[in-house]
């Protein structure tokens, strides 16, 4: 099984320089300027903004249910009391009166009219976690190209795209089995970058300084960087990860950073 390829995106003559992000999460002013300097942008998801934990007023759940409520709801989940924190939900949702999904949907698709049209051209992305895959083919403007378990050749390199995450306690959209995951890294097969949203299961790389807990990574990244040795891997998901960067043999393997706090995207040049 073999992901489709996109064709080759011309570069300028020289160095090729590609600009990275991942867990945009709202941040629409930076993204829109995410690509300057370089030939191309890849995005790896995470356009959503529910909650952001740095700010507690910012995002959906604080804009349905009050910054008071949001405060409550991190610190049940940093604890890791995730039981207590979905109760919380079914009952603010409850007392709130809508239908869930209804509300969510119509949040989520105000932010992606606005993120999708930053996005500069061209622009390789694929899915967070907390993304809705469903809704990106009304967004994606010409210019954005959506890949997942799917290849392109950018500047003569191959890159593959691997989007979404695994089952976690936090049930966030766009998780699937480990079997559902797996089957789309060997669909890309072998590349010279391998481009993901959720980290190769390394505890160095899953582990979340501020949030005190491991994430969920990927055993199969895992076993496809040992077995087909890209140049690089790419990811995000972890915000404030024990290490941004470390080699697996003749991998660089590289968490490209939390745009929404930054504002900055990695740069990769050859």
């Amino acid at each position: 099984m073999r992901g489709r390829t996109t064709a080759d995106t011309p570069t300028a003559a020289g160095v090729t320089r590609i600009n990275v992000v991942s867990d945009v999460h709202g941040n629409v002013r930076d993204l829109a300027r995410a690509k300057e300097g370089a030939d191309a942008l890849i995005c790896l998801g995470d356009l959503v903004l529910f909650l952001d934990y740095a700010d507690h007023s910012r995002g959906i759940f604080p804009e349905l249910f009050g910054v008071e409520n949001a405060d409550r709801i991190v610190e049940l989940r940093t604890a890791r009391r995730f039981a207590e924190a979905r109760e919380l939900g079914r009952r603010l949702w409850s007392e709130l009166g809508l239908d869930r999904d209804t509300a969510i949907e119509s949040a989520v698709r105000k932010q992606y009219a606005e993120l999708f049209a930053a996005f500069p051209a061209p622009t390789y992305a694929t899915y967070g976690n907390v993304d809705i895959p469903a809704l990106w083919p009304e967004y994606a403007r010409e210019g954005t190209t959506v890949l997942d378990g799917e290849r392109a050749v950018i500047g003569g390199r191959v890159f593959g795209f691997v989007g979404g995450g695994l089952h976690s306690p936090s049930r966030t959209p766009y998780e699937i089995s480990e079997e559902e995951y797996a089957a789309k890294v060997e669909a890309i097969g072998e590349v010279d970058v391998l481009c993901s949203h959720i980290p190769p299961d390394v505890p160095e790389l899953v582990y979340d300084t501020v949030a005190r807990r491991f994430e969920r990574g990927s055993r199969a990244l895992l076993d496809a960087i040992r077995r087909t040795r890209p140049r690089y891997a790419l990811f995000g998901h972890v915000h404030q990860p024990l290490a941004a960067r470390m080699r697996i043999g003749a991998t660089e393997c590289v968490n490209v950073g939390h745009f929404a706090s930054t504002g900055r995207p990695w740069t990769l040049q050859w």
